[in-house]
């Protein structure tokens, strides 16, 4: 296998903690039998209240099983996953067997179909004229719920932002729920977030009225749209909620071809949906790419992506002043694992590199930092906590539980892997001795 997996690693791909724990507990030897491997897949059948076939493709990790789990990767895939990680002498070099080599053939099938259907789309001629006729109603619908949305901020300013502090969730409910109605969910979910600020921090204030001020950025750029340039334009429209599909995204992106670092990612749940942020970097293009992916309860992600490897593939960036979001096209070859810490870069470099894609773009949520030479620290109250380089600049660092970050550094210098949010850093994954930890702080 060109990527030899750590445990960390196959934890790291698992649907929840519990399918983690159950893989681990079947990588083991004695529950398997008729293992093999190939230069395309590892494969083998185990034994549980029924004797279940289990196989990962090795291009992209992605997994079949026999048995009734709606979680994906299963129990099982973990299992086989951990086995050859930690026994891959297990897995003889062999022919597959005809179930692996139907799968792998109805894979490349179904892959073939996407990527006509991909190609089709973005050829398939537009009816202008009914697009023209959604688009002016939406453009109505929109304007009246800016207009509204005016009209609310307004009322906040002028009633002063203490006011918010005896507001129940309900009050920013409804706000949001009111852009909803006027087809601008993307407006809606940051209406819904400014309630998280209040009382967050001691400077809560400060930054409801810095989100505040850019909601209204926004409402007089949507207005002014024609007259932006053509990335911002992508901007805006994608910030109200218009999305793109990928056949779209394809034929109107970026298309990069790159050697590709799989970084770092965070899979986060709310109300049964797993979100998940995976950050690339290219070798050549020097580039950050996010791959942003979702599934339901335990199902399965589009992509399988490994942290700490690093893969061959073309990817499509949605249009945009500061493309970051990306889709995986096509994968070039196999993931192999990276021997060392990404070339990272000082505070002060990070910074201002942020500052101006913010000129750029100043919707920008995030950004991935990677920092040399940086020591963690706990500042006089324990809800505070730092980064520092040897020239004393610091940046915060979200949440509070960052024991694991502060272990690992042990007081010295790390390259630091996180996201920028323009307020804190969150930590992801810290390089030390040539070694990825992840120390995601375990209050997120």
């Amino acid at each position: 296998m060109p990527l030899e997996l750590s445990a960390a690693q196959i934890q790291g791909i698992a649907p929840d903690a519990s399918a983690a724990a159950a893989g681990k507990k079947l990588g083991k030897a004695a529950p398997w039998k008729n293992l093999g491997q190939s230069a395309q897949a590892l494969w083998g059948e185990c034994q549980g209240s029924a004797l279940y076939q289990t196989q990962v493709a090795l291009v992209d990790l992605a997994s079949k099983c026999s048995c009734p789990s709606r979680k994906f990767p299963c129990k099982h895939a973990l299992g086989l996953l951990f086995l050859a990680a930690d026994a891959p002498h297990s897995f003889p070099v062999a022919t597959e067997p005809e179930w692996v080599t139907s799968w792998l053939s109805k894979r490349g099938v179904a892959q073939e179909k996407k990527q006509a259907r991909v190609e089709g789309a973005a050829q398939k001629p537009v009816d202008e004229a009914a697009q023209a006729k959604r688009a002016a109603k939406r453009q109505e619908n929109v304007l009246a719920g800016l207009e509204q949305l005016d009209a609310w901020m307004n009322d906040l300013i002028r009633q002063g932002l203490a006011r918010v502090q005896s507001e129940s969730p309900t009050f920013w409910e409804a706000q949001a729920r009111r852009l909803v109605d006027a087809q601008a969910p993307g407006l809606a979910t940051r209406v819904q977030r400014l309630g998280e600020h209040v009382g967050a921090s001691e400077d809560w204030a400060a930054r409801l009225l810095h989100e505040l001020g850019s909601l209204a950025l926004f409402t007089h750029a949507y207005r002014r749209v024609a007259e932006l340039p053509t990335g911002l334009i992508a901007d805006v429209r994608r910030m109200s909620g218009l999305t793109l599909d990928q056949a779209e995204v394809v034929a109107h992106g970026d298309l990069v071809e790159d050697e590709w670092f799989v970084l770092a990612e965070v899979t986060e749940e709310e109300q049964r949906v797993r979100s998940q942020r995976i950050w690339l970097h290219g070798a050549a293009s020097g580039r950050s790419a996010l791959i942003v992916q979702f599934a339901v309860g335990g199902g399965r992600f589009p992509e399988v992506l490994v942290s700490n490897s690093r893969f061959r593939a073309q990817l499509a960036f949605w249009p945009s002043a500061c493309p970051q979001r990306a889709l995986i096209v096509e994968r070039k070859n196999q993931a192999e694992n990276v021997a060392s810490a990404p070339l990272g870069e000082g505070i002060d470099e990070s910074l201002a590199r942020f500052a101006r894609l913010l000129s750029r773009s100043p919707w920008l949520d995030r950004e991935l930092f990677v920092l040399d030479g940086v020591v963690p620290d706990a500042a006089s109250t324990a809800a505070s906590y730092c980064v520092a380089n040897s020239r004393g600049q610091a940046l915060p660092l979200l949440g509070v539980g960052h024991d694991v970050l502060l272990a690992v550094s042990g007081g010295h210098p790390l390259t630091l892997v996180g996201e920028w949010d323009g307020y804190a850093l969150l930590p992801l994954i810290a390089w030390t001795r040539g070694r990825p930890v992840s120390v995601v702080p375990r209050n997120i």
